[in-house]
């Protein structure tokens, strides 16, 4: 259980690398940063397709798979409405602080349906939860830049932005320690978080990840998406 909560904390620390790269080099160049998205998309959507859905299934039955796939879907589209309402349109002063904390609550909330995942892949087989570590990790980097900018911009220290960042990071293992000890309680979670993890992340790449990599950089971007794709079918028939 210790190496999968570390696994876990490991890929909730993607969201201090990110927050990092704006302390020390500013704003990430637009096509890098759709590269990265494209290339985080990429591999979300190949392990959706083809190691959690057909996993869920296999653990659990189509009925269990439907239903946590709509409830992972509902959760994280009732976490971005939520912080969309208490998100304000004004950016200056202090307005940039309070929008950094606000992305921070919404980033935090997001990362834990994403350890429950982890904890999901690791127990249903082993090569599902290294590629989940690997795709949320990625997928954490330019969440934590989108943390750190404006509280730059506001003014807000480098320390404290990158102890916000750690703390947000806990968030993943926290819902990795929560989701094995769902599993250690009944074998019977097993479909039903697999179900829920590709819910999530379906909802993830299409509302945010897909649609922000090409914003800046369509050609990156959809060569990200072909090399995230192209690394787990290759590392599908490796393992």
């Amino acid at each position: 259980m210790g190496d999968i909560v570390l696994q876990g904390f490991i890929a909730g620390l993607g969201t201090c690398l990110g927050a990092l790269a704006v302390i020390t080099f500013g704003r990430m160049r637009p096509g890098i940063l759709s590269l990265i998205l494209g290339l985080a998309s990429g591999i979300m959507a190949a392990v959706i397709a083809f190691d959690l859905l057909p996993s869920a299934i296999r653990y659990g039955s189509p009925q269990t798979a439907l239903a946590g796939f709509l409830g992972g879907v509902l959760l994280m589209a009732a976490l971005d409405l939520g912080l969309n309402l208490l998100s304000t349109s004004s950016y200056q002063g202090r307005d940039y602080l309070k929008m950094g904390y606000l992305i921070a609550t919404g980033i935090a909330l997001h990362d834990f349906p994403e350890g429950l995942a982890i904890a999901a892949g690791f127990a249903a087989a082993d090569k599902v939860g290294p590629l989940l570590v690997l795709a949320i990790g990625l997928h954490n980097i330019p969440e934590g830049m989108v943390t750190a900018a404006p509280l730059r911009q506001g003014g807000a220290s480098a320390s404290r932005i990158v102890a916000l960042n750690i703390l947000i990071s806990l968030i993943t293992p926290l819902g990795t320690i929560t989701g094995l000890t769902m599993l250690d309680y009944s074998k019977v979670f097993i479909g039903l978080l697999l179900a829920f993890a590709a819910g999530a992340m379906t909802y993830i790449v299409l509302g945010e990840l897909a649609p922000e990599s090409r914003r800046n950089s369509k050609p990156m971007a959809y060569l990200g998406m072909l090399l995230g794709l192209a690394l787990i079918l290759s590392l599908s028939v490796i393992v």
